[in-house]
Order: C-alpha cells, then structure tokens, then sequence
C-alpha cells in the first residue's frame, strides 16, 4: 500500500485527550487536531464526535461546547426554507479537576483561533425579496448560528432598491471581515457593484461576500452548495460563511458608451429574459412564477431579430462565422475616473466570431446555477475567466417545452436546437420581434432590466441602458465570495 495514502486514514493527533465527567459518567474525551471532539458512551460502546465546534462557556465547573451536527435524514431541498443539512447542538463536559478545565479551556481556544474565521460582519437583510421571509430566516436561521459562533454583526434592512450598493460604497469596511446577504441574488450584485465604485476597490472587492437564501432565485448561492452535496438552505449557507473559507469570482463588465454594470450572475435576452422580468407580476408565487409564466410564453412563442459577437474559448472556435469587431470610441474613460473600470483587453486584436438571427434566446452565464431550479450551464466555473454561452435559434414549440423540463439537471444543453460554448468576449445587437417590428425585447442581467426596448414590458420606465449594442468582458477571480469549501 502506498505509504501517503496510508498515512492519510491515520487518526488526527490529539490537542488534548482526558478523563472527563459526561452526563455524570467518567469518560476519556479527546479534541483532535483537526477539532473534533471525540468519546465512548458509557455501556453502549458507542463512539461519537462533534465536528464543528462554533465556540465555548465555562459554567461553573462545567464547559460548553456550541456546535453543529448533522442532520440525520429529511433535509431541506429548498432554497431558504427551515431544515437543511446542520442543527445546533450544545456538548456539555466536566474536567475533574481545575487545570484540567484551564487547559481544556486553552486547546479550544487555540484550535478555534487557529482556523481564520470571520469575527465581525456587515449583514444585509431583504426584507421585500422573494416571498417576504429573509427577516424571519434570518432571527430564526441565520442569527443563532452566528451569536453560537460568537461572530459580531452589523444588521442593515434594505429599505429600497439599491439601498445596500448606496451603503457598501462609502462604508468603512475595515471593520468588517465579510458582508452577508440575506436575500436573493439582487442584493449580491447591488454590493458587487457598490464595491466596484468605490475608489479603493482593488481592496473593497477581496472582502468576502456571502449569500443566505432568502429570495426568489438563489443562483449563486446554490451554485457554492450544490457541488459539495448540501443542501441551498440557510443553515448549511450559514455554516459556510462561519468556517471562513474563500473562493475568487469572476466579474463581467457590461459595457455601452461610458455606462457600466457588473454581473456576476447571467444576462438575458429573449425568452428567458422575458420569463425573468415579465413573470414579476407572478412574484407573490415565490419561483414557481417561472414555470408558470414560462409555459406561457413558450404557448405565445416570440422571437428576435439581432447579431451576437463572441470570442470562443479554446475548443469552441467551430461556432458561428469569421467577424471582426471595431471598439466604439465613447466608451473610453478617463484616468481621472473612481472606481472599476472593466478589464483592460484590447478587444479588436481578438478572433472574433458571429451569429445572426432570428434568436428565441441568448443567455451568458457565469455560474451554474440561475435559481434553484435551473441548472443553466452545467460547465461553467466560478473563476474560469469565461462566460458560458447558451444560444437556441429555433426550436418547435413541443421540442422547447420539453427542453424547459431539462433546465432542472442541466441536460437542456445537449439538445440539438441549443449551442452550448464558453466565450471570453461577447457583444448583443438586440433587435425587433419576428413579424413584429414596433415591438422590442429586454435585456436581463442578474434578474434586473438592464434595457427595455420599444413596446416591451413595462417599456416606459427607466432602465440603466438603452436597447441597442453592448459589450461584455471577463474579469478572472476578480471578485471573492465565502465558500463552503
């Protein structure tokens, strides 16, 4: 047997190991290396662990171990709701004798310290997101966690849209070792962008950000979960941000003329955009809004004139036609500018490739997941310095209903009517309906209009940028989220 693979099942070395009174019985304890807490339940030759130590309180003789455990069977699979993969639990021991208890006392603290945890966080709660339950999640979920963890907070209710990117650009974040977001994926984007417009945001953006299950969509935060088999509840999102651990994101820059827009999350045009948006009326339903509008607009099917522009990753060169692509020069920016400005690529030096229209739906992607439900782009990679690319130009209405039920494990992408490709640069040229040209589309970008053309939803309110080009770069790892692993 390999000498390596052997010495990896080898035991942990104990911090501590020692005679202790557990429920009045004399018994061995052990705090490995690797902070679990381990012992033999007297006459049931039983041996349990704790394994997530949150924190610890000497009571009298007695010390109280704050952890989490396990939950055993009937976990929570939906997003935000009670349940989930960990519950609380309290240990209590009693060392036999008082340096027994002092040095017990010391070992948990060094081990405790030792793990580079988040002592104090800014915590945005949603209170208007999804079906209005973030308050209720997180006084009932999310804080009793972080108060066993003894981890500070800083508690902001969002009062508006916008309100969190207003207070995280001017915020003294030295005080903070991560913001939270107790919502759905807008607050999320509204920080991101916050974060990128303050002047120091080179620092501003390796502060960790993480996401607690509390709106409609949830894309992000079951994109961190999913992969390590938890389950997107506020629960297991919460024990993820206290263990600390941190992974980079990449950000895309949405470019027209001298405007801006950070996504971190997707963009939309067609008819997923138009399921997003337009299902708002629906969103007293929770995410079931999107399956029951969705089924609506794939019976009143649309579709959009337009070009799109990309740049392939290597291994995607075959799709699309040979393009050249000339930068406009309005959108550069002056040095004197504060804040993120995109990457600097220089874009005409780059082989560039096209699509043209009719188009049913574009939809970029940076994460796997774009709700609970939806596994977009089963591909793509937090900090891969791509976008992933799903196209469908055509499609029968009954083929396409059938690729709607494929959303849920990713296999939507292997259909015949969807190009599945990972880009480093793209470029949207919206255009009309099909047959009907005063009717535009919107575009959609994290699950807010970013542009509303004429005759579109709700197309007399005011959106970020107009429904004509716009441009998209790729910023690797630019960006830091709190990882469950």
């Amino acid at each position: 047997m390999d000498p390596q693979r052997e010495n990896d099942h080898l035991p942990s070395p104990p911090l501590i190991s020692d005679r202790v009174l557990i429920n009045g019985v004399i018994t061995p304890l052990t705090l490995t290396a690797d902070g679990e807490l381990q012992w033999t339940e007297s006459g049931l030759g039983k041996s349990t662990a704790e394994k997530e130590i949150l924190s610890f309180a000497v009571e009298g003789n007695k010390v109280r171990v704050k952890t989490v455990v396990e939950r055993r069977g009937g976990s929570s699979i939906c997003c935000g709701g009670s349940g989930g993969d960990y519950v609380r639990k309290d240990f209590v021991f009693e060392p036999l004798y008082d340096e027994s208890r002092k040095l017990w006392c010391d070992k948990l603290r060094q081990h405790l310290a030792s793990l580079g945890r988040p002592k104090r966080l800014l915590v945005f709660v949603n209170p208007f997101g999804g079906n209005k339950t973030a308050r209720k999640i997180f006084v009932e979920e999310v804080k009793p966690l972080f108060d066993d963890a003894l981890v500070q907070l800083d508690v902001q209710e969002t009062k508006y849209q916008l309100h969190a990117k207003e207070m995280v650009r001017s915020v003294d974040l030295s005080k903070y070792d991560g913001i939270v977001c107790v919502s759905g994926d807008g607050v999320l984007v509204e920080v991101v962008n916050g974060l990128s417009e303050r002047a120091d945001w080179r620092t501003a953006l390796k502060l960790p950000i993480g996401m607690v299950p509390a709106g409609s969509g949830n894309g992000m935060i079951k994109s961190l979960l999913d992969p390590v088999g938890l389950s997107c509840s506020a629960s297991s999102a919460t024990v993820s941000i206290i263990r600390g651990h941190r992974r980079s994101l990449d950000v895309a820059t949405i470019s027209q003329g001298t405007t801006k827009f950070f996504s971190v999350l997707m963009l939309a045009w067609g008819l997923v955009a138009d399921i997003d948006i337009e299902s708002e009326k629906f969103r007293w339903m929770g995410s079931a809004r999107f399956d029951v509008y969705g089924l609506q607009r794939i019976i009143c099917l649309r579709q959009y004139n337009g070009r799109i522009l990309f740049v392939p990753a290597p291994g995607f060169e075959s799709y699309g036609q040979p393009a050249s692509y000339h930068v406009d020069k309005e959108s550069s920016v002056s040095d004197k500018t504060l804040g993120y400005q995109g990457p600097d690529t220089n874009l005409e030096d780059l082989e560039w490739r096209e699509m043209k229209g009719p188009f049913i739906s574009v939809w970029l992607h940076n994460v796997p997941w774009g709700a609970e439900n939806t596994l977009a782009a089963p591909n793509a990679k937090f900090s891969d310095g791509f976008l992933d690319l799903i196209v469908m130009k055509d499609c029968p209405k009954l083929a396409l209903l059938s690729l709607m039920t494929k959303l849920s494990d990713g296999t939507h992408v292997q259909s015949p009517y969807v190009s599945y490709l990972k880009v480093k640069a793209f470029v949207l040229e919206p255009g009309a309906r099909i047959n009907e040209e005063d009717k535009e589309g919107i575009i959609d970008s994290d699950g807010e209009v970013l542009a509303r053309g004429r005759n579109s939803y709700k197309c007399d309110e005011k959106a970020l940028m107009s429904y004509s080009k716009l441009q998209i770069t790729v910023d690797q790892g630019l960006a830091t989220l709190f990882s469950p692993e």
